[in-house]
């Protein structure tokens, strides 16, 4: 299909300085756990989306020295040659794309711990973090500031010398040059501190020196967060942001413009449960008044419409992406090509963000599986290569998030029947109702990606409202079957702390009840004071807490762990989740696991009191969030009771299990398990995972210095 002229607009180019963008498709940048450490994925992750229509594509946050160490998270660094040649290849393939390379040039200040390098950070003033445990900067004097500043050129230098077409002087997310501009940091008394041109004096004055540095075949990017959300004592949008836009406007050729500090950057990067996307667009625009210069900001941005508008309207001039790039590498080209229908359009659960944020690589994606998988394993989000089996027909039994995947990815790869069976009426299975809860609507692009591609393949059959048991799925006539039933919430309340169930846990009770029958099966909760009990840790037993705090309930929520939802942490949705119960008055009892329940109460004891005490919450109905069970009846059945031999004697030539089947997890794990199985049908065996490429460096022990 031809490109809808009402999107052209999105894809004329621009100048950026001395550097011209060929559309405005910007990939912002964004952490993806590989680093310099990993300069194949690294350079594979990128191109990937450049190969997709991306104009621009920027590194992650890139350290410009050891004292800006931001270990156990990964970074890009920029501190010596290896890197550049390392970083060069990211360039070079980006540039056989057209796509320009950017550079994020960064120094942490007190919030980079140097876990690794031990280096001590320099700042302002020596304030501790807000984000790190324990880590204090060395307060810069003006040697200091000259020798920080030296650092920014000579990693400018590097950054040009590895090919960068764009060089950030980063500042947003409370590092050190918006540290200096921000009172909440900045203490001094000397000419950077105290009124705005002092604040503004080590920012615009190392762009200066940048600037000079790369010479005028390289454009400078500023990202520059305009507010904080502290009041006074932070970044201010008409006290530091537009002043200091009309500063530097004329040494500036890109504005890169969001919100908040790194304490809580879900105000930046919006989890999609409290924010739509656009959220950031009328401080995007409050800049664009001031600046001559081009504006780009993210958004979440995933409907072309909303892009276009965005631009029309004066509110930016180029569509910044980080999480729908994640989620579809090809979000530029489909738009150019007619193609809506397949974008892959990004849900807002930050679980990317959680792999960077909890320090492991590769990122992750619920909706994009291929996400980090570009290079180590050569997986492409759009192009797969038919199946040296693709003469068998294959069944998927069960329609959840795996099966759903796993029966796309058979189909594409060319299998001559794809059946794909559901007890259900329709596809989806735990995504059918877990959009339901507050403010995950957003979530339920899981199933209608899937529901849409799979209607577009001719060779997969959805059949709904069909039960197999095990002689049912005997004579069904398939080759390969793929079990994909998913699993369940617990009702007996067995769980993660004592390894076992809790007396009087029994939700054939009324009383008593799980998940799935609160949202699948619209179960009643009675009364009006409600326990949650939450040994899950994410976002099951807060969602819940929060849907019948809404709806009048007087509700307690329990959690054997220090903090309620603590991998929400992760995902950038703590503070605001905190927030919302603290608001409905929800009461929070940390640390705590029930001893017994009982109609009417929840008996509990503090997990460090040694001595047993028991408490007593009165409860008119208790909620068990848990732990999850996988569904296996089927695949037991079917290896243990009939047997992989007696299979194969019927024609069936294997039999695996994929999802929460096979152990419960999060959505993008059960994604990823359908997707790894259907890439892999044809391996050797399918059942094991095919080694992946590992980027390591491995030496001779005769060649090691001792």
């Amino acid at each position: 299909m031809a490109r809808d002229p009402k999107y052209d607009i999105l894809f004329e180019p621009i100048q950026l300085g001395p550097k011209t963008m060929k559309n405005r498709f910007y990939q912002i940048p964004h952490c993806n756990g590989f680093g310099s450490e990993k300069p194949l994925s690294q350079a594979y992750f990128r191109a990937m989306k450049a190969e997709g229509g991306y104009g621009a594509c920027c590194t992650e946050y890139c350290s410009i020295s050891p004292e800006s160490d931001d270990t156990h998270r990964v970074s890009a660094r920029l501190w010596d040659d290896e890197d550049v040649k390392n970083l060069s290849v990211m360039c070079e393939m980006l540039h056989e794309h057209g796509a320009l390379a950017a550079a994020e040039l960064w120094y942490g200040g007190p919030h980079a711990p140097c876990m690794e390098s031990r280096s001590v950070p320099r700042g302002p003033s020596q304030i501790p973090s807000d984000f790190e445990y324990l880590t204090y900067a060395k307060e810069m004097d003006k040697d200091d500031i000259r020798e920080v500043q030296q650092l920014y050129v000579d990693a400018a230098i590097r950054a040009r010398e590895a090919g960068f077409d764009i060089v950030y002087v980063y500042g947003s997310h409370s590092y050190l040059p918006q540290q200096f501009l921000t009172p909440y940091y900045n203490k001094r008394t000397d000419e950077y501190g105290g009124s705005f041109e002092n604040r503004a004096r080590f920012w615009r004055e190392t762009i200066e020196q940048v600037r000079e540095a790369v010479g005028d075949d390289t454009a400078i990017a500023v990202r520059m967060s305009c507010d904080m959300f502290m009041g006074d004592a932070g970044t201010q949008l008409e006290r530091d942001c537009l002043p200091f836009v009309e500063l530097c406007d004329e040494i500036v050729d890109v504005w890169d413009i969001n919100v908040s500090g790194i304490s809580e950057w879900g105000e930046d990067a919006t989890p999609s449960r409290f924010y739509p996307s656009g959220r950031l667009l009328p401080w995007q625009e409050a800049v664009k008044k001031v600046a001559k210069k081009p504006v780009l900001g993210v958004g979440r941005f995933t409907s072309p419409d909303l892009m276009v508008d965005a631009i029309n309207s004066g509110k930016l001039d180029i569509i910044a992406t980080c999480r729908p790039s994640i989620s579809d590498p090809f979000l530029p080209k489909k738009i150019d090509e007619g193609r809506l229908d397949d974008i892959r359009e990004c849900i807002g659960c930050n679980i990317c963000i959680s792999r960077w944020e909890i320090g492991g690589p590769p990122v992750i994606c619920t909706q994009n599986a291929t996400a980090g998988e570009e290079y180590r394993r050569g997986w492409h989000p759009e192009k797969f290569d038919t199946a040296e089996n693709a003469d068998n027909d294959v069944l998927v039994v069960g329609a959840g998030p795996a099966g759903m995947e796993c029966a796309m990815i058979l189909g594409k790869r060319g299998m001559r029947r794809v059946h794909l069976v559901e007890v259900a009426d329709d596809m989806g299975g735990i995504m059918r109702w877990i959009p339901q809860l507050p403010g995950l609507g957003e979530w339920a692009r899981v199933v209608n990606y899937r529901k849409i591609q799979i209607d577009k393949l001719r060779n997969v059959e959805f059949i709904p409202g069909t039960t197999l048991d095990a002689n049912g799925v005997k004579e069904y006539g398939a080759e390969i079957v793929v079990i994909a039933t998913g699993g369940y919430w617990v009702g007996d309340g067995l769980n993660g702390c004592t390894h076992d169930t809790i007396p009087g846990a029994d939700a054939s009770q009324p009383w008593c009840l799980t998940p799935e029958q609160i949202m699948r099966d619209g179960k009643d909760v009675p009364g009006a004071r409600v326990v949650v009990i939450d040994n899950d840790g994410y976002f099951m037993g807060v969602s819940l807490a929060e849907k019948l705090a809404s709806e009048g309930k007087k509700v307690t929520l329990m959690t054997h762990l220090g903090h309620i939802a603590p991998y929400m942490h992760f995902t950038l949705e703590a503070p605001n989740q905190h927030r919302k119960l603290h608001k409905l008055g929800v009461d929070i009892v940390t640390s705590h696991m029930p001893s017994r329940i009982e109609q009417g109460a929840v008996v509990a004891t503090h997990v460090f009191d040694e001595d047993g005490h028991e408490q007593t919450w009165e409860a008119d109905a208790v909620v068990l969030v848990t732990q999850r069970r996988s569904n296996e009846a089927l695949y037991r059945e079917l290896k243990d009771s009939v047997g992989f031999d007696t299979l194969r004697g019927e024609g069936i030539t294997a039999c695996y299990r994929i999802g929460d089947c096979e152990a419960p997890r999060l959505i993008a794990d059960c994604v990823f398990s359908g997707h790894r199985l259907a890439r892999e049908i044809d391996s050797e065996n399918p059942e094991v995972p095919k080694p992946f490429i590992r980027e390591r460096r491995v030496i001779e022990r005769e060649l090691a210095a001792v």
